[in-house]
Formats: C-alpha cells, sequence, structure tokens
C-alpha cells in the first residue's frame, strides 16, 4: 500500500465516522487493513529518528496515521470497546506529547484536545482519579479552562470531589456527541452506585419518590431495575424501598469464653507479679 492509498483508507474511514449510520463492520475492517501499513512505515507507534528535520512525505505519512488513530479511538467508543480506545490513546500519545520535535513539523491536530478530554471523561467513569491527575499533568495549563473538552472534565472532577451531585446530573446537558454521552453515562452510573453505598449506611429505607430523586432515576421502573442490582427490597404497599445491608450477619461475640479467658489472663498476670 502507497501513502496515497492509505490516504484513501484514512478518507473512507472518515466518511464512515461522520455518517448518519456508519459501517461499524467495514469501518474495522478498514482499521486492520490500515495498521498492517503503518506497522510498514513505522508509525504505528512512531519514534523519533536520526535527523530532526522532515520531508514532506514523511509529514504526510506521519499525519495520515495520526488522523487514522484518532478515527480508531472514536470507532473503539462506538463498538464499546474501552480497551480498545486505552490502545489508541496511548498510541496517540506519541503524536501528541512524546514526538516533542516533530510538532513544529506536523500541522496541529484538530481531534486532539477533544479526545485528550475524552480520555479524562474515561478515567473519571471508571473512578482512576490518579491516572486523571497525571493524564492533567501533560496538558498545556492554559487548556484546562480554555479549551471545552478538557475544563468539562475537570469541572466534573470537581463536582465529585465537592459530593455536589446534582451538577454531575446536571452536567449531561453539555455533553454533546455520542462519543463523550458513552462515558458521561457510565460516570453516572459510577456516581449512582457511590449515593446508593452512602444511603444503605445512611438511612434504613426511603420513599420511593426520594430514592428515585436522589438517585437520579426517572420513574419506579428504573428504581426497581436498580433495586434488584443491588438486594433492596420495595415495598409498593408502604411506596418505601428498603436498604438491605452489605453483610446482614451479625457476628455474635462469644462473652462467657471472652470474660473466662480474660479473668484468666489477669489471674496469670496477678501470680507472676
Amino acid at each position: 500500500m502507497s501513502l496515497q492509498q492509505l490516504e484513501q483508507v484514512r478518507d473512507q474511514l472518515g466518511g464512515q465516522l461522520s455518517s448518519a449510520s456508519p459501517d461499524l463492520q467495514k469501518m474495522g475492517q478498514l482499521l486492520v487493513q490500515a495498521k498492517f501499513q503503518m506497522i510498514e512505515f513505522e508509525t504505528f507507534t512512531p519514534t523519533v529518528g536520526k535527523t530532526k528535520t522532515l520531508g514532506t512525505t514523511e509529514i504526510n505519512i506521519l499525519t495520515t496515521a495520526r488522523d487514522i488513530l484518532e478515527i480508531g479511538a472514536y470507532y473503539s467508543v462506538r463498538i464499546k470497546d474501552i480497551a480498545s480506545f486505552e490502545r489508541y490513546i496511548s498510541q496517540l500519545n506519541s503524536y501528541y506529547h512524546d514526538l516533542l520535535c516533530f510538532r513544529e513539523f506536523l500541522p496541529p491536530s484538530q481531534q486532539m484536545y477533544p479526545l485528550l478530554g475524552l480520555n479524562l471523561l474515561r478515567l473519571l467513569s471508571q473512578n482512576k482519579l490518579s491516572e486523571f491527575h497525571t493524564t492533567l499533568e501533560s496538558i498545556d495549563l492554559n487548556q484546562l479552562q480554555t479549551n471545552p473538552y478538557i475544563k468539562q472534565a475537570v469541572d466534573l472532577e470537581q463536582f465529585l470531589m465537592e459530593g455536589s451531585y446534582n451538577k454531575v446530573w446536571n452536567a449531561k446537558s453539555i455533553v454533546k456527541g455520542e462519543e463523550f454521552m458513552f462515558f458521561y453515562d457510565i460516570l453516572m452510573n459510577t456516581t449512582r452506585h457511590e449515593i446508593a453505598s452512602c444511603s444503605e449506611r445512611a438511612y434504613e429505607y426511603l420513599p420511593l419518590n426520594d430514592a428515585c430523586t436522589l438517585l437520579f432515576l426517572k420513574n419506579i421502573e428504573e428504581l426497581l431495575t436498580f433495586a434488584n442490582e443491588r438486594g433492596w427490597k420495595l415495598n409498593p404497599a408502604e411506596q418505601r424501598v428498603y436498604f438491605v445491608a452489605e453483610d446482614d450477619s451479625i457476628v455474635e461475640i462469644p462473652q462467657e469464653q471472652t470474660i473466662t479467658r480474660t479473668l484468666g489472663y489477669a489471674k496469670e498476670l496477678e501470680r507472676i507479679v
């Protein structure tokens, strides 16, 4: 495959990604095809070459490879393959961060910050806060509050740290794009289970409507599904949901045996003294 053919594959992938009904199976086949050629071009996991200058052909190859990896990252989210998305982001980091001497040659990527923001949202949804902050350190400080994709993730993390779960829920109106909504929904589910764990410790039961509001659930049917996951008991007659403790077993302390042993230890200590 020549550079021209690789560019044609890139254009086909881009057309599918922007389509209202993309053929995901075809995209997968095109990505496999492109990866083989990228390996031949040594652009799949590029390294800094012996020279610090790049010719036009090299620039075009690297730019095309970067475009394909970015499309692959979006494709991975479309097919709900988070592990694949992580791999694409890892490969793209070579273009975004590692190849510093190439920045003066390669044109800026329009998808860099959207994908970095998407990855930050992925880390939040998986509760990987240490990796989240490590990733933030590699991003230009000016982008943290000015770039909408990065700021969105930064704000959500701040809301979570504050315990302002209602703000996390309300942020749904500003989350745009199929890929972002995928990770936002995971984040919201993670948050919902965190609220549920706190509720189990704080209350014996809650009215059904209050439980729906607290957990950001739309109706009783959604609450019933969630309650089944948590092992809760719904009582329609009382209009309550009863929380079941994570560990219902009561550990009985053998009082008589403990007292006997304690007295024995005391007698032995008195005898020794």
